[in-house]
């Protein structure tokens, strides 16, 4: 995963979308870790595992 500083994302925008659509990218303000930049590809893979109001497991009701 690679790490760029908020000041360079910034003045390399198109560099740090170029890099997030290969992997995610780590933007640090101050040296610390606030945001990860990645591709909607992914974003929308990493969604589906988790489980929604749908699709989660529910208890099934005792019968009398």
């Amino acid at each position: 995963m690679k790490t760029m500083s908020a000041r360079d994302a910034k003045h390399q925008f198109g560099l740090l979308i170029d890099t997030a659509r290969a992997e995610p990218v780590v933007i640090e303000k101050h040296g610390r870790p606030v945001v990860v930049v990645l591709a909607v590809e992914e974003f929308e893979r990493l969604k589906s595992l988790i489980p929604t109001e749908r699709t989660a497991a529910r208890p099934v009701p005792e019968g009398d």
